[in-house]
């Protein structure tokens, strides 16, 4: 399954339907006067947030989508049936926005929350609903009102309680492998993740859900390297897990880098708490480690861990220091006697 985290769908709810034109045609009634019924109203359109789904690859295939017109009235005043509403359902994530790209319409958060996108048309009034003094057989009907239309994007945006984020190739995907049982593609060449992967992890007693975006470059905030496609899957993070490659020539650069692209996207990320982690640790010398650790906590105030991801050095208080970090309430608890630190077996990811 390929992962999709954008599309445009076009939504049209159903059109009302039409009143009856009917008279009366009964043995020894002469004049039975009007008795046509009034059209059923459309079909609404809904979206509904659904947790077994998590990418949008579907409306790459679909992208229009039509609520069921009413039904014509009948005689003998009968009304026809509704249209059927159309449940359209996305992820848990998923912001609706208008077709101006800007305008937030609905952010999907809550699983099995529904939001109305357009209201079926109203169906058209009968004959006999035009019925006076002095118009005693009206010979027409109301045409039932158009149903809404609109044009509009879906956007996933991942929830997860940690983002980690760092430069191309400074081992997030190993990280990720290392601590959850999810298994992103890994390599020594920068670029190697192209779409979000998530983890799950149990610290402390509850779970951890870990978002591994792809690498950033500078200018990502204005969408070099679709970076902008790619920070907005860490907008809904608790907290950052910033990992550096200690076998880069200036980690303070690729620092201040990552934390300056992170406050151009969007100025609130500034304020997300952030644990710093050096990682591929196990490559230098115990002299080159220690010049790396000070040049970083000299543009660094946050807390820095040093680690290897392949090894498995220093993982447990890396992530003991995130999990304290975490602020969501509804976190899920490990079950009893399990340990305190373990991997969960069926990790989430984009690709099944």
């Amino acid at each position: 399954m390929k992962f999709l985290d954008q599309a445009k769908i076009y939504i049209k709810a159903g059109d009302g339907g039409k009143g009856c034109v009917a008279f009366r045609r009964e043995k020894f009634i002469e004049f039975g006067g009007p008795n046509g019924g009034d059209g059923g109203d459309g079909g609404s359109v809904y979206f509904e947030a659904v947790e077994n789904l998590n990418t949008l690859i579907d409306f790459r295939y679909q992208q229009h989508f039509k609520a069921q017109k009413g039904q014509q009235g009948m005689g003998s005043e009968m009304t026809g049936y509704k249209g059927e509403d159309l449940i359209i359902k996305v992820p848990v994530g998923t912001e609706i926005v208008a077709d101006d790209g800007e305008t937030v319409l609905k952010d999907m958060v809550l699983a099995g929350e529904r939001f109305l996108i357009a209201k079926g048309g109203k169906g058209g009034l009968g004959n006999t609903r035009f019925k006076t003094s002095t118009n005693q057989a009206p010979r027409y009907a109301g045409p039932g009102t158009p149903g809404e239309e609109i044009w509009v994007w879906l956007r996933l945006k991942i929830i997860a309680d940690v983002g980690l984020i760092g430069l191309p190739n400074a081992g997030k995907s190993t990280f990720l492998s290392a601590v959850t049982a999810a298994r992103p593609k890994i390599a020594s060449y920068p670029f190697t993740t192209l779409h979000p992967h998530l983890g799950v992890a149990w610290v402390s007693g509850k779970e951890m859900v870990l978002a591994d975006i792809p690498g950033l470059i500078e200018g990502a905030h204005d969408g070099v390297g679709l970076g902008d496609r790619f920070l907005k899957h860490v907008e809904r993070c608790s907290v950052f897990l910033h990992l550096l490659d200690a076998t880069a020539d200036d980690v303070a650069a690729d620092y201040k880098t990552i934390r300056k692209e992170l406050e151009l996207y969007n100025d609130k990320l500034k304020n997300t708490p952030v644990v710093v982690a050096l990682n591929k640790c196990d490559a230098l010398d115990e002299e080159e480690l220690a010049d790396k650790l000070k040049a970083l906590k000299k543009v660094c105030k946050n807390q820095i861990f040093a680690i290897s991801a392949v090894a498995h050095n220093n993982l447990e208080p890396c992530l003991r220091a995130v999990d304290a970090l975490i602020t969501r309430d509804n976190r899920v608890k490990m079950p009893e006697n399990t340990d305190e630190i373990v991997i969960e077996k069926k990790p989430w990811s984009p690709l099944g």
